[in-house]
């Protein structure tokens, strides 16, 4: 089904074709949504300090998450859907290597830093309460499990390239629905604490890099990966084109939030601690977004290989539209009601009136961030980065320039902190949607 749909050429049925990809992923990303919920609270439940220190780790959780999957890994699925697109099956088949390799070095690169050097890396971030308890978490996390995720996720995002998004899909809705239960056997029957959260992950993926890796050496991607290949500069170039500058992007946005974590950090563990519980539930947007979006690399990706601009801005159009209201509406209930959801993490009072104050002008927000992650991962399929990228830089600036401003200039405090990031996240929205237009989505 998913083939017919990519070779067919864009009609007006753009809903129709978004949707009949989306759903499998959807069903993962709404698993990886209740495994991150559940992670968070689990983390709460070992102490202030445990959810401080997990905190400060979460913005290099979501980064090497972010660039596995939707980064790096939307270069690997744009790559493959254009070569496929332009009817060069041999290419897509060589590049599965040049992908794997990429996903070993990059995991690697994760290890070594946040498993080596706990301690200094977060010590810049957070406290000295919060590092001591986030450094024996971050050497199982990512020592063990940095490039088990990378190689999972990259070879889901083959399979997506293919357009085989259910077969990838079933692989992850089992990886994250083992999770949690594995998490918290690991931490608190077993009695590891926080730690146990990080290999619980570890395990998880392990199992899906193992399962995903038998799935494209099958041939499940509709072709198979020819591993004999001597590894071309080139071949390299066609993901790194699209994934190197969507992993900037990445890390843009989660230096945001490192960035305002450390601003936080002089407020002590407990607001270190309820901004980890606004981010984690701004950040459960990407995977819900992904869904949408994971469909629109690999349909616009087809599009642009056969020169379909036109149907590739469409298709853009009408996925980002889809995105916006959906996390439009999350967006609101949270906001409507954030000490419900602050409470379900923690029964700290004083982190969830904390959260919740940040809850209630983040909430807001969640529509504009939802509609750029979709228009995000459609630039990927077009390789029309710049945009993105602009909008990564302005989502910076106003949180953290305008926390700076709004904060401590005009007085407003934390709230004015708070304020900044929501505004941040809707210039994100705002800036991507610009630039998915004809003078910058049109042949070279």
């Amino acid at each position: 089904m998913a083939d017919t749909i990519l070779a067919a050429p864009v009609r007006p049925s753009a809903a129709r074709q978004i949707l009949a990809l989306a759903a499998p992923t959807a069903l993962s990303a709404v698993l990886q949504a209740a495994a991150q919920i559940a992670e968070t609270w689990l983390a709460a439940r070992q102490g202030t300090e445990a959810l401080a220190g997990w905190s400060v780790v979460l913005p290099f959780s979501l980064l090497m998450q972010m660039m596995s999957s939707g980064a790096m890994g939307g270069g690997v699925s744009s790559a493959i859907a254009r070569a496929l697109g332009a009817g060069r099956r041999e290419e897509a088949s060589a590049l599965v290597l040049h992908a794997v390799l990429i996903a070993v070095l990059a995991g690697a690169g994760f290890a070594v830093l946040l498993a080596g050097f706990p301690r200094p890396v977060l010590g810049a971030i957070g406290g000295a309460a919060a590092t001591e308890a986030a450094a024996p978490y971050a050497v199982l996390l990512f020592g063990l499990g940095a490039v088990p995720v990378w190689l999972a996720n990259t070879l889901a995002s083959v399979l997506r390239g293919g357009g085989r998004h259910a077969l990838a899909a079933r692989v992850l809705v089992i990886t994250w629905a083992a999770y949690p239960p594995l998490a918290w056997l690991l931490a608190e029957p077993v009695g590891m604490g926080l730690p146990g959260i990080g290999l619980g992950l570890a395990i998880a993926f392990t199992g899906s890099t193992l399962a995903m890796g038998w799935v494209v050496l099958r041939g499940g991607a509709g072709f198979r990966p020819v591993l004999r290949v001597r590894p071309s500069g080139a071949m390299f170039w066609r993901i790194l084109s699209v994934g190197l500058l969507a992993s900037v992007l990445a890390g843009v946005a989660n230096l945001t939030t490192i960035l305002v974590t450390a601003r936080l950090a002089s407020h002590g563990p407990v607001a270190v601690a309820a901004y980890g519980i606004s981010a984690r539930l701004e950040f459960l947007m990407i995977p819900i977004a992904f869904g949408v979006g994971s469909a629109l690399t690999a349909l616009v990706g087809r599009a642009v290989g056969a020169g379909d601009w036109p149907g590739a801005r469409r298709l853009a159009w009408t996925g980002g539209g889809m995105a916006l209201v959906l996390t439009g509406l999350i967006g609101l209930l949270v906001a409507a009601a954030p000490r419900a959801f602050a409470g379900f993490f923690t029964d700290d009072p004083a982190v969830v009136e904390m959260a919740a104050r940040a809850l209630s002008y983040t909430g807001l927000a969640f529509g504009g961030f939802g509609l750029g992650m979709a228009l995000y991962f459609a630039s990927q399929g077009a390789g029309r980065m710049r945009w993105p990228l602009a909008a990564a830089l302005s989502r910076i600036g106003v949180a953290v320039g305008g926390g700076w401003l709004l904060g401590d200039v005009l007085g407003m405090g934390l709230d004015g902190q708070f304020l900044a990031v929501a505004l941040g996240i809707t210039a994100y929205g705002l800036v991507t949607a610009a630039g998915v237009r004809p003078g910058v989505w049109s042949r070279p």
